[in-house]
């Protein structure tokens, strides 16, 4: 009877655990969540309802301020550059990125550690502090006001050497080894080997440098005064918040900040397998 009343009792414990856990991670999604439910749901209002704080719900949802951010504002067109733009700059941070790293875990020379640690010095540095010299950089080689000038700024990712680094040292050296045995180039060995093996680290990190390029907001806006090259970020503050054409039309604002976010969500929701491993460490080897 007492072993009975025992396993009893530690089942209704495990379910008052299990239950206690989802109300608190539902708590916690809510608000969470709360800020973008809120902007969805501000961008079907009128103005009238979004200025009224005691009104959550639209009245009527107006579908109208969604078809107009994408077929009569030029916000489609600075998503469009956005996107583009951080295809472009992943692209070269991961081919830069992965053959730095490739250099730091499997070339052996005397300042390898040398090396790494003066990469992970610039990693200290504050973003600002670079401003003034890419700036001038950039002014010399007539490069202000351009795709390329965004491109090329942006072209090396300190936090991407480390974070393939890390991956990267998870596998066996003997594998490369035997690789260049066989008749490999480093080249090779990287694309055909180690990448297939740290697809994971590789995945998160552009994933992370995506947004995060997308999403960029202080660097473009030093260097681009043209709105033909303005990301989204600047496209979305210079239009509706500085004396745009819609002056204080906030349901449009908030229609334009979903239409912008909403592919970022897409995106990581078809990603979030990746990036959570990539993030845990797993590299494609099991022990």
């Amino acid at each position: 009877m007492n072993t009975r009343y025992s396993d009893k009792r530690s089942l209704s414990v495990r379910i008052a655990s299990v239950i206690g856990k989802i109300f608190i991670l539902g708590i916690a999604g809510i608000f969470t969540a709360f800020p973008f439910i809120w902007m969805i749901v501000s961008s079907l209002k009128t103005k009238a309802e979004i200025m009224n704080s005691s009104v959550f719900l639209p009245a009527s949802p107006q579908w109208s301020n969604i078809t107009y951010v994408l077929f009569k504002s030029p916000i489609p067109k600075y998503m469009w550059n956005s996107t583009w733009v951080a295809l472009v700059i992943v692209g070269l941070q991961i081919v830069s990125g992965a053959m730095l790293a490739y250099a730091l875990v499997f070339l052996k020379f005397r300042t390898n550690k040398i090396l790494f640690a003066m990469v992970m010095a610039t990693y200290m540095l504050p973003v600002a502090a670079t401003y003034i010299p890419g700036y001038i950089i950039l002014s010399d080689w007539n490069m202000l006001n351009t795709f390329r000038g965004l491109i090329i700024s942006s072209t090396v990712s300190i936090f991407g050497i480390f974070l393939l680094r890390q991956g990267f040292m998870q596998i066996p050296k003997g594998l490369v080894e035997a690789a260049r045995m066989d008749g490999a180039s480093h080249w090779r060995a990287l694309w055909e080997i180690v990448c297939p093996m740290t697809k994971s680290s590789f995945i998160t990190f552009g994933l992370m440098n995506f947004i995060s390029t997308y999403n960029n907001y202080m660097w473009p806006s030093l260097i681009t005064n043209d709105s033909n090259h303005y990301l989204v970020s600047q496209g979305l503050r210079s239009f509706f918040i500085e004396g745009g054409a819609y002056g204080t039309e906030w349901a449009l604002v908030m229609a334009a900040s979903a239409v912008v976010v909403v592919p970022l969500l897409v995106l990581f929701a078809f990603t979030q397998k990746w990036f959570i491993n990539g993030i845990g460490g797993e590299t494609g080897i099991k022990g």
